[in-house]
């Protein structure tokens, strides 16, 4: 992965710092995104099912019903069907449906899932450390906390 070169453009007097944030914020999540997609794209997957598999991971062995796996995505997929269909298809999930409703489907990360998330912690974990190991710890919990305070709605 080669450091990308981040630079600084002039504030438009027409422009508010608002808008200047948001689209900082938006300039800054594609260039990490693209990142840490480069990582998994090394071991066949997109970012969309590399989050989905560690959804179901951290569901545990009874797995999450679809919709619920959907609604913890970071970013929204309107065909949450088709990308755990690929995922099925390669043998990293598994789907069944619950016998008390037959409505509810069930998907399940299989040991294959598992194997490829676990080869997959390492080479993440440096893309994240590569990505904000430079603030340093005071630094980043700021960050995280302002970030957490712009998801709060008034």
């Amino acid at each position: 992965m080669s450091p990308t070169v981040r630079t600084k453009k002039p504030r438009k007097p027409s422009s508010t710092l608002e808008h200047d944030a948001y689209l900082s914020l938006l300039r800054a999540a594609d260039l990490l995104a693209r990142d840490a997609e480069e990582v998994v794209k090394s071991f066949g997957l997109s970012g969309t099912q590399y989050n989905i598999l560690r959804i179901l991971r951290g569901a545990g062995p009874h797995g999450l019903c679809c919709h619920e796996a959907a609604e913890r995505m970071l970013t929204h997929d309107p065909d949450i069907t088709r990308l755990l269909d690929r995922l099925e298809r390669r043998g990293l999930i598994v789907r069944a449906r619950a016998s008390s409703d037959r409505r509810v489907i069930t998907a399940q990360i299989t040991p294959e899932g598992l194997r490829i998330l676990a080869r997959l912690d390492k080479p993440i974990e440096e893309c994240h450390q590569q990505q904000f190991g430079h603030l340093g710890p005071r630094r980043l919990a700021q960050l995280i906390e302002l970030l957490n305070s712009a998801r709060i709605r008034p």
